[in-house]
């Protein structure tokens, strides 16, 4: 696994760490982990849906894994603390069936994670939103007609701009700021050719 990317996240390779967090569960402790840091799997839990023994389990297999590793102790050196190793991740479709298998496996469960996620923004965040909030705040919906370059070099100027506001240190954070989730899918249509479509 690597930290190479500009927004720190760390690549998936391997379809079987693939496999692994295509697991409700498992995602829901990185994500966790990543958005609020440290914790024990007592602490995590409430929110994963899950026992503190069967989280503790989810934990040592994402550890062994590299997804996550064991936090700086706490006064109570009894229960062991996690972190995430990285902000966030990420993985590309391998070349071989079985990794294709595994990267279906996870983007599934991911977009299953997320899937609800615009409803309730929509319905329980966005009303008791501040005007100023409000007008920034939203969705689109843009169809652009590329080669595979010109995505891969969209996606790049797109983390360019993200970059600095990911990593900057939470110290330099300007204050009256909060978190934003922005939600990217990029997915390419399947490829039709019609007469004379253009666009």
């Amino acid at each position: 696994m690597e930290h190479g990317n500009r927004l720190g996240d760390i690549e998936i390779t391997d379809p079987k760490a693939m496999r692994a967090l295509a697991h409700p569960v498992r995602l829901a402790i990185l994500e966790r982990l990543q958005r609020h840091g440290p914790a024990t799997a007592t602490q995590l839990s409430p929110d994963v849906g899950a026992t503190p023994s069967v989280t503790s389990w989810h934990l040592r297999h994402l550890a062994g894994f590299g997804l996550v590793q064991d936090a700086e102790a706490a006064a109570d050196r009894r229960e062991r603390r996690w972190e995430a190793v990285a902000r966030g991740f990420r993985f590309g479709m391998p070349a071989d069936e079985a990794g294709q298998s595994a990267a279906r496996m996870l983007s599934r469960e991911m977009f299953a994670r997320s899937a609800d996620l615009p409803h309730r923004w929509v319905t329980e965040t966005e009303p008791e939103l501040d005007p100023m909030w409000r007008k920034p705040a939203g969705l689109a919906n843009t169809r652009v007609v590329v080669s595979p370059d010109e995505l891969a070099a969209i996606e790049d100027a797109i983390q360019g701009v993200l970059a600095p506001y990911v990593t900057r240190d939470p110290a330099q954070r300007p204050s009256g700021s909060r978190g934003v989730r922005l939600l990217r899918y990029v997915l390419p249509e399947a490829h039709e050719e019609r007469a004379g479509e253009s666009a």
